[in-house]
């Protein structure tokens, strides 16, 4: 009784803030039940309801049984609420999907609710302009939600109930510096924050429209591309419309939501673009994308799969754009071009985001670093006495963020070879095995194989989709969130 009565001690304040989380997740159901209202049946109307009253009556219980559970959290409890969190409101976000989709297993719903909280648009689902507008609202508003972070956005409350969001927001950011502060309070810069994300998703939510999308489809994609999740309200995804207006205004939007979005706040106090034009993260961001596109567009005339060189350009700038950034949008099946731009794409998912911004893979802070770290490798190989720090953006980086970095991309390596083996015992070909697994690691969306752009992950194994899952959860949380719970040190008192 003792033991008991202590582990409630250490994790009872972490389950009274899970509560209050899931009592204000609960109010995102209102979302699709407001489109159901207008454009839906009845009884479709009294799911959202259902699922609605169901998660804020579960967060509520849960309050009340950790009423008594009261103290300021510390880094550790950080680390296990963060998780807590995407696996309980996972969980409750997958209900109504249960209900409502024909003929889906609960592991597909939970497959479905976990790709759209950590943005990766991986779905388990077809026959998507036959589902409810609502369900479809819900998809997409789950990445809006996921895109920034829940933590993130939870954060700005905090200062509210009492309790400082410090350790949360180093939890749940995305990029190696999270040391770095913004403003004197982190709940001011998680506000500033959340206006920037508003003000775009205002912007790109005006513009879908503008391109000829009705206003269902314009906040779905709206949704969809702010948080570069790429869900869409189709199976063909963007290239249900075929409009070079459509596809110019998510190559915009993927491009602006590509960027940290901290960059624009500090725009935004200091009234300059020096933040984002002095920045050597954004400046290798736009590098490396310019490069790519011209890369492809020579790739794809070459091989005459676009005769048109403004036909090419079209289909490389979207298809760079929407994998890079990690949204997995497709205008048309990349599949059954050249090899070697499937790939290229995909590898260009694992890094091409800034840290900061709504997008998945090891950022291109990351990579950044490790080619100015192997560059005075092989300096020193040369010149074994000579002095060479490593700087970015005029200050030099300490050699404990470097360790970090390098620890980071081991296991990011291990965790990709891992899952991709598991997968591959389970019967899976090497190309869809590994694609998936970077696809979902990198929350990118669609692989190449059996998962690319012309397929989906619905006929996949319960067992499949859970490896996948956590692949997804292990992305977003950038692997070291979640693996830190795992290991015998954190669990010591």
């Amino acid at each position: 009784m003792n033991g008991l009565s202590a582990l409630w001690s250490i994790f009872g304040p972490v389950l009274a803030l899970l509560a209050r989380i899931m009592m204000a997740f609960s109010f995102a159901f209102l979302v699709p039940l407001t489109w159901g209202w207008a454009l839906d049946l009845d009884y479709l109307r009294a799911i959202w309801g259902v699922a609605f009253g169901l998660t804020f009556g579960s967060g509520l219980l849960l309050l009340w049984l950790t009423r008594h559970q009261y103290r300021e959290l510390l880094p550790r409890d950080g680390f296990l609420l963060v998780v807590l969190v995407w696996l309980v409101l996972t969980a409750y976000a997958a209900i109504p999907l249960y209900w409502l989709v024909p003929d889906i297993s609960w592991s597909h719903a939970y497959f479905e609710a976990m790709s759209a909280l950590t943005a990766t648009g991986a779905t388990a689902l077809s026959g998507l302009g036959d589902l409810p507008v609502s369900v479809n609202v819900w998809r997409a508003f789950l990445q809006y939600i996921g895109g920034l972070g829940i933590m993130l956005l939870v954060v700005a409350v905090l200062p509210l109930l009492g309790l400082g969001g410090m350790q949360l927001y180093k939890a749940e950011t995305p990029g190696p510096m999270k040391d770095t502060k913004f403003t004197p309070r982190i709940a001011e810069t998680a506000r500033g924050l959340w206006l920037v994300y508003f003000g775009f998703s205002l912007a790109c939510l005006l513009a879908y429209r503008w391109a000829g999308m009705s206003w269902a489809d314009a906040f779905i994609h709206m949704c969809s591309t702010m948080s570069l999740g790429g869900f869409s309200s189709q199976d063909a995804s963007i290239g249900y419309w075929d409009s070079a207006a459509v596809e110019l205004v998510a190559i915009v939007f993927m491009t602006l939501a590509g960027i940290s979005f901290l960059r624009y706040f500090l725009v935004l106090r200091t009234l300059t673009l020096g933040p984002i034009v002095n920045d050597h993260e954004i400046r290798s961001y736009f590098l490396v994308l310019a490069g790519s596109v011209l890369l492809v567009v020579a790739l794809l005339t070459a091989h005459q799969v676009e005769t048109d060189f403004w036909a090419a350009l079209r289909s490389s700038a979207f298809h760079v754009l929407s994998l890079a950034t990690t949204t997995g949008y497709a205008a048309t099946d990349y599949g059954q071009w050249p090899v070697f731009i499937g790939v290229y794409l995909m590898f260009l998912g694992c890094f091409v985001s800034c840290a900061g911004s709504t997008g998945g893979g090891i950022k291109m802070v990351r990579m950044v670093l490790l080619i100015k770290q192997a560059r005075r490798e092989l300096v020193r190989i040369v010149h074994p006495r000579v002095v060479n720090p490593i700087t970015l953006g005029g200050q030099c980086i300490a050699s404990a963020t470097l360790i970090t970095v390098l620890g980071y991309m081991l296991i990011y390596g291990a965790a990709t070879l891992g899952l991709s083996f598991v997968l591959l015992l389970t019967g899976l070909d090497i190309v869809t095995a590994f694609s998936a697994v970077v696809a979902t690691l990198n929350n990118i969306g669609p692989g190449l194989g059996l998962v690319g752009p012309a397929h989906n992950f619905g006929w996949l194994s319960g067992f499949q989709l859970g490896v996948l899952s956590f692949a997804m959860l292990l992305g977003r949380l950038e692997l070291l969130t979640v693996l830190v719970l795992f290991t015998r040190h954190y669990w010591r008192r």
